[in-house]
């Protein structure tokens, strides 16, 4: 029996040392044994190149090498907070980056993985910030600029976005229906899992002439972690606190 583990939105800041001693708990506590383990964006709060790693950040890549040595494929896709994690970073974790969207299969069942911020088409305000951000010419030309510009921009950018989100209604920053229909009738699949909203759940979906399900993982905050794990037939999303880990 094959075990995969999805999970996304842990937010990793030096601020915040729980959730980052809850996520390496995590890695050597509830992750080991699973086959993979799929992060699906915004596995640090911001992310300002590979060059830019202190020892923060080099204890996370250390325990994801750490996972990946023992035998767990250890996969991550990039979110609207981390979307300049790079080559540097997957070699030195021994993870591999995965686009988003992506296909896998769990069993004989397609599944679609995706962050989940390309869903948010209310808020074209995002929308056209996302665009501009996971363009390749504005990434190289952020990367070309010194690492103090760089902490700078970022600390703006967090700011920005608090104060954004701030004045919006809670469903425009919430998954645009069609544009849930419109991913699965592309993809043809039925099982869509994503992060992003900070809205856990499982939703299920009128296609018209079938019924999908949509999996929505939870963020990483007040002692407090989520996952979906499949155990080679069924998927359950679970919660389970940060602290227990070790004595789980």
């Amino acid at each position: 029996m094959t075990t995969t583990l999805f999970i996304s939105d842990i937010h990793l800041f030096e601020q915040e040392p729980e959730t980052a001693q809850g996520f390496l708990d995590y890695l050597a506590f509830r992750a080991p044994g699973a086959d993979d383990l799929y992060i699906l964006g915004d596995l640090f709060e911001g992310w300002i190149g590979d060059d830019a790693q202190g020892p923060f950040e080099a204890r996370i890549i250390e325990a994801l090498r750490t996972l990946s040595e023992q035998g767990t494929r250890v996969h991550v896709m990039h979110g609207n907070r981390d979307f300049l994690l790079g080559h540097a970073f997957a070699e030195e974790s021994h993870s591999h980056l995965i686009d988003d969207p992506s296909l896998i299969a769990l069993g004989e069942t397609p599944v679609l993985l995706m962050h989940g911020d390309s869903l948010c088409t209310q808020d074209p305000e995002y929308m056209k910030f996302r665009a501009m951000a996971r363009d390749p010419n504005w990434q190289n030309a952020i990367l070309a600029k010194p690492l103090e510009e760089r902490l700078a921009l970022a600390r703006q950018l967090r700011q920005q976005s608090g104060e954004a989100n701030s004045r919006k209604a809670d469903d425009i920053m919430d998954v645009a229906p069609d544009a849930v229909l419109d991913v699965l009738r592309e993809h043809n699949v039925r099982t869509l899992i994503h992060g992003h909203t900070h809205r856990p759940d499982i939703h299920d979906v009128d296609l018209g002439d079938d019924t999908a399900k949509r999996f929505v993982l939870g963020d990483w905050k007040d002692n407090l972690g989520w996952e979906l794990r499949h155990d080679g037939e069924t998927l359950s999303l679970n919660s389970f606190s940060l602290t227990d880990l070790p004595h789980a």
